[in-house]
Order: C-alpha cells, then structure tokens, then sequence
C-alpha cells in the first residue's frame, strides 16, 4: 500500500499544475478535487485517500459500493471495516471483519484488527480467543497494546505488564501506551508506578492533557498535593489544580482541597465554574 505522505504529495503537485492553468479557481471541495485527480490511476490510491482524508461516512459509502461491484475484493473489504471503526460503529465493523479473517488471503493483522473492533464493541472474551489465534511471531505494536488491554480487563497483571514494555518497545511514540500502562497501575493502587510512568508519557508527548491529569490523580493518591515541573498552559494548570482538589477532599484532607480550589479559580484565564460551584458547596457543607 502506498505511503499517505505520498499520496499526499502526489495531490499536491495536481492542485499545483492545475493552479498553473489559466482562470484557475481552487474548489471548495478539496477532498473531491484529490479523488478526481486519481480516478484515472489505480484504485490503490482512491483507496488510501478514503481511508486518510475522506469522513469516514463517506469512506463507509464508497467501500460499500465497491464492494457491491466486487462482494470478493479483500481490500475494499478491509476498507469497510477500517471506515466502519472510525466511524464509530464498532459492532458493524466486527460482522466485516469476521468474514475478513475468513477470506482465503487474509492474513494475522486482519486478526489483530478483528480483535480491536471486538474491544471497541466489548466483546473482551471474543477479543482475547482471537488474540489467541496470532502466532507469537506476529509482533506488532497493535496486536501487544491489544494484548495488554485484554489482560487489564482480566486483572491479569503481571502479563499486562509484560505486553505494555513490549509494546512500548515497538513504537517511536510510545506515550499513548505508557499513558494507559499508567492508568492500569493506578486502578491497582500502584500509585508510584503509576506516577512514574504518567510523567514518562508527559516528557514523550507534552499536549497530552490525559497523562497530565493521571499523573495529578497519582500524585493525590499519594497525598502529593503539588504540581510537578512540566509544560503546562495558564488553563491547563487550573484544571490540573481541580483534580488535584477533588483528590484532596476524596481523601479527607477536605482544607487543603478548598485552598487548591481557590488556586485553580484565581489560575484559570476565565471563569471556572466547576471550581467555583466544588467550593461554594464545601462552603455550605460547613456553614450547614
């Protein structure tokens, strides 16, 4: 399949030539503009362009029409189902992908995608008797982050542990994974893995907001009540406050959350209505 960047590039330089031509106008419609300009190529690239750039309703539309045309085509099959999980409907992706893994050319990935979708729908038994079907050859970082989610659900641990340092392993942008590595140490009360591994995924990926609150919810669990040294902005900070407040008074030390709250009101750039509505009804708890 070739590369998205490629494909990319490759409109470009069509929108480029096309602009170059006399009374050019660029449309309002820049998807269909890419489509037009590879329907005389291979399917290949239409393909990759609904799969990249396309909604995903509209995605959904086209590989269910190629299909129609080619009910045997493997790859508009995969297609489907790839569209029908970014679109959301999981359970519907899971029926494409069943009778994808039943294709004579299918091959494990179509496995580990099968089991993605079955999660995504919640099907975890499912899920993990499909995991179970790859071969321990077949490592990718999908099939082990997969592995480790189903593990999690099970309170399997010590395996969840072993598929999360595999998958990490095996992708140049691991903080995602060390995010949810985290949180799985943090619904076991290893509040210190957890913080650990938390501030690992911030300094791999400072905008992910998710690992910064995690890692204030570690540090609460801790009674830590103060904010580590990371990249953060004016808002960010505020709502980082709040959960640390809200950790605070959920573990009884009800003063020093009202301080914290009173910190993420004055911190945050406009009106923090949560913040001021925790406060006034700890307030009244007290006046009552």
């Amino acid at each position: 399949m070739r590369s998205p960047i490629i494909v990319s590039a490759m409109l470009g330089s069509v929108l480029a030539l096309s602009a170059c031509e006399e009374g050019f106008q660029l449309s309002k419609d820049p998807i269909a503009d890419a489509v037009n300009a590879v329907k005389g190529e291979d399917g290949e690239n239409l393909n990759e362009i609904m799969l990249t750039i396309a909604e995903a309703s509209e995605a959904v539309g086209y590989f269910r029409r190629q299909l129609n045309t080619s009910p045997d085509n493997i790859e508009f099959s995969r297609g489907l189902a790839l569209s029908l999980v970014r679109d959301g409907r999981a359970a519907e992706a899971v029926t494409v992908w069943s009778d994808v893994v039943a294709h004579p050319e299918a091959v494990d990935a179509d496995r580990v995608n099968l089991a993605d979708a079955l999660i995504r729908a919640g099907q975890w038994d499912a899920a993990k008797e499909v995991l179970n079907q790859v071969p321990p050859t077949f490592e990718t970082y999908q099939r082990y982050r997969l592995e480790a989610m189903v593990a999690d659900a099970n309170e399997e641990w010590d395996k969840a542990d072993e598929f999360y340092e595999t998958a990490s392993g095996l992708t140049t942008q691991p903080a995602a994974i060390l995010n949810n590595w985290g949180y799985s140490n943090l619904i076991r009360g290893n509040y210190a893995d957890a913080e650990m591994l938390f501030l690992e995924a911030v300094r791999q990926n400072s905008k992910l907001f998710t690992s910064k609150n995690n890692l204030m919810m570690a540090r609460g669990a801790q009674r830590k009540y103060d904010l580590p040294v990371m990249q953060m902005t004016q808002t960010e900070r505020a709502e980082l406050l709040y959960t640390l407040a809200l950790t605070a008074i959920k573990n009884g030390d009800v003063n020093i959350g009202k301080g914290l709250l009173r910190e993420a009101i004055n911190s945050h750039p406009q009106y923090f209505e949560a913040a001021v509505r925790s406060l006034s009804a700890l307030d009244n708890k007290v006046t009552n």
